[in-house]
């Protein structure tokens, strides 16, 4: 019997990496020549312009400017000391967190904001002669430091959650369901794997990524699909999303119809796989299981002996695992309109994604009771939820959590109360059918 794959339409996903590549410092860098741009001629255009905005003379309108641009620049300051505290959080839960959440982008923007308006108030200020006083232009700098004040303020006030590990559980989670969707759509189908081309009509040749050394970060699935039609290929990728690839290394075999082909054509292919020095979120939610798991374990550990936090990330690693039981899963092939297996690609399978997900918190948490019955709940949902041919599995690190808290706990009440399943871990109540006391 054939072995079964994925089948699927390619992922529009290019401009959604781009704009979240180059939002943080497209926009910094917008806010703080835009501030510049716009004090240097609203000021002019407001000559022609009746004089609202607020009653200022020459020294107040100067002394209003410059505190406006000492004040701003202060801040700024501020913000780069606040971004080196959160990086230095973030990193103590997981090195990996900071450059997947974007928390460093979040606060470039606000340090664009807080420069572009400095920026503003001093390139105003040189407007300010004599008796002449830009009133709407000085009225503007008040408004923005308004504005800023409020911004700077819900920043403040988001970071008692964004920097510890339920904040951080819940911005992974958020990203992993985006990713599962976009990378293991419900939509997807299962069949057959494609046979070759017929043998006397097939060109084979390799894909070679000349970059450095880096690691596969995303798949433009729309170009290499749309590729692989207009020149009748049928291209196997080599290597996963997330995987590292050296220089000169193959990242796809090709064929194509015919014996003759472009010798360009390798290096477009090579083209679409897209290079960086981390894995990424977008494509790879096996990338998201592995920071959750992460900052289960690390909270797990005897230097920080954290189980609530570590019950917090097995929230998120449920609610994954519950969205994966029943998709498609393992290599998928991309098809193009006319439903013909075009690209294939590497994909984890179920059983890949519960050991990457529960196996290291299975290892470090049977000795701690709140683990171990957030455990039991987390498998028993799983268990309800997956199809027949997934619950071996699940079974599977049921029976093996079983045996490491019975070796962990040998304490007859400690082994009973950390054998019951609890979503919260300790203290939930009862289920309505449950009658115990």
């Amino acid at each position: 019997m054939a072995a079964q794959v994925t089948t699927r339409r390619p992922v529009h996903s290019r401009g959604i990496h781009h704009a979240r590549r180059l939002h943080g410092r497209s926009v910094a860098l917008i806010l703080v020549v835009g501030g510049g741009l716009l004090g240097w001629f609203l000021p002019l255009w407001e000559r022609h312009l009746p004089t609202p905005g607020l009653g200022f003379d020459t020294s107040t309108a100067q002394a209003t400017l410059a505190s406006v641009a000492g004040s701003m620049i202060t801040l700024a300051g501020f913000i780069v000391t606040a971004i080196t505290l959160i990086v230095q959080t973030v990193q103590a839960m997981s090195p990996r967190l900071v450059a997947a959440l974007g928390h460093f982008s979040r606060y470039l923007v606000l340090f664009g904001l807080l420069i572009g308006t400095a920026l503003y108030a001093l390139v105003t200020l040189s407007h300010v002669r004599g008796d002449s006083v830009p009133r709407l232009s000085v009225t503007l700098a008040v408004v923005l430091v308004l504005l800023d004040a409020v911004i700077v303020l819900r920043l403040l006030a988001s970071l008692r959650h964004a920097v510890t590990g339920g904040g951080l559980s819940r911005a992974v989670g958020e990203r992993l369901r985006a990713a599962v969707d976009l990378a293991h759509p419900a939509a997807a189908e299962t069949g057959p794997e494609p046979g070759p081309f017929h043998e006397d009509q097939v060109n084979s040749f390799p894909a070679v990524h000349r970059g450095r050394p880096s690691m596969i970060t995303w798949i433009d699935e729309e170009r290499i699909t749309r590729l692989a039609t207009r020149h009748h290929l049928r291209i196997r990728l080599t290597h996963a999303v997330g995987d590292f690839v050296g220089t000169g290394q193959v990242v796809a075999d090709v064929e194509a119809e015919g014996t003759d082909t472009d010798p360009r054509l390798a290096r477009r292919v090579s083209a679409c796989v897209r290079y960086g020095p981390s894995r990424s979120l977008q494509q790879d939610p096996a990338y998201g299981l592995r920071l959750l798991a992460d900052i289960a374990i690390r909270a797990l550990s005897p230097g920080i002996n954290d189980p609530t936090t570590a019950v917090q990330a097995l929230d998120q690693i449920e609610n994954a695992l519950l969205r994966l039981a029943d998709r498609p899963l393992g290599p998928v092939w991309l098809v193009d309109a006319h439903a013909t297996p075009r690209v294939r690609l590497h994909a984890p399978r179920w059983d890949d994604l519960v050991s990457l997900a529960l196996d290291e918190t299975l290892l470090y948490g049977s000795s701690t009771p709140q683990t171990v019955r957030r455990l039991n709940a987390l498998l028993r949902s799983l268990l309800s939820a997956a199809p027949p041919g997934r619950r071996p599995p699940i079974t599977d690190r049921t029976e093996a959590l079983e045996r490491l808290a019975a070796a962990r706990l040998p304490d007859p009440l400690l082994h009973h109360i950390a054998s019951q399943p609890d979503r919260q871990g300790l203290g939930s109540p009862a289920a309505p059918q449950d009658t115990s006391e």
